[in-house]
């Protein structure tokens, strides 16, 4: 009896194992390097622009440090008149530059695209001037305005304007002559981005398009460009903000000169904290910069309705 007892017992289930919680902290612990290097590198300089907006602080002073509260914000807004000839040269730069500069990368990303001889080495030659670092693009274009060397110079020769003419250092000319030099960088930009949208646009499209008699130009606008909407979108959003940014080409061609005729916010803002020393004031402007982009940025994507049905 107590052998048949034995057997029929039945056997005590498997115990189950508790799941490990290593599997679902792994991604987090693989992020977490990189995002530890991001939180010491932006979010920290970051918060203390934040910081120091709030305060005097300029190191030639230091009797003058201490806490200021929202008085800097006043200054900029009530006693500082260049803070708005800096904002609106500004965002008159931007508007030509970014406006230029997405209809010349369109144009030359459309030319491209087509099939013809030598395509491969135009692409090259149209996009490397966006492999240029931006110190380098001020630097062939100091030498290419240079009145003695430059444009100019061949133009004189030709009888075409006089000699020792410089563009740079003229309140008419000056504002056309950065204008070239940045579009020289800034067009490939466009065309790189648009280009790499081309290419996923599907043939059928087009044909079907001919065999209905669309013309070319029906084509462009019922196809191209809705195709090509979130990357217009998109690429202009990036190049407002570099370009709104862009200190490098500015400084070195006119130094914000003649006559302070092209010193955009940000140049005044380095202007401030690196020549004045007042880095207070000069974090109170970024963090006004800062607003200004962040508004600006998301009122232009809900208008845009970026990510919506094309």
């Amino acid at each position: 009896m107590a052998q048949a007892a034995a057997v029929a017992k039945p056997p005590a289930p498997p115990r189950r194992r508790r799941a490990s919680a290593t599997p679902r902290r792994l991604p987090y612990l693989l992020i977490a390097p990189a995002a530890l290097l991001m939180l010491g590198f932006i979010a920290y300089p970051v918060l203390s622009v934040f910081y120091y907006s709030l305060r005097d602080y300029n190191p030639t002073k230091p009797w003058r440090n201490g806490f200021a509260g929202f008085g800097n914000f006043t200054r900029i807004f009530t006693e500082d008149p260049l803070f708005w000839d800096t904002l609106v040269f500004s965002a008159k730069w931007v508007f030509v530059e970014v406006g230029l500069q997405l209809m010349f990368g369109l144009a030359l990303a459309l030319i491209v695209n087509q099939t013809f001889v030598g395509r491969a080495l135009g692409r090259a030659l149209v996009f490397s001037p966006w492999a240029v670092s931006g110190v380098l693009t001020s630097a062939i274009w100091v030498l290419l305005y240079n009145s003695q060397t430059g444009i100019t110079r061949y133009l004189a020769d030709m009888g075409v304007g006089e000699y020792g003419v410089s563009w740079l250092s003229d309140t008419s000319t000056v504002f056309p002559a950065a204008i070239v030099a940045d579009l020289w960088r800034g067009v490939p930009f466009f065309a790189i981005l648009i280009l790499a949208d081309l290419q996923s646009v599907s043939k059928d499209l087009y044909e079907a398009a001919e065999v209905d008699g669309a013309s070319r130009f029906k084509q462009f606008w019922h196809i191209t460009l809705p195709h090509l909407k979130d990357a217009i979108i998109l690429s202009t959003l990036l190049r407002a903000v570099w370009e709104f940014n862009n200190v490098d080409l500015l400084y070195t061609l006119t130094g914000g000169g003649p006559a302070g005729t092209t010193t955009t916010l940000p140049l005044y803002i380095a202007n401030t904290s690196v020549d004045a020393h007042d880095f207070g004031y000069a974090s109170a402007l970024t963090t006004v910069a800062f607003v200004i982009l962040l508004l600006c940025s998301m009122v232009y994507l809900r208008l845009s309705k970026f990510g919506g049905e094309k």
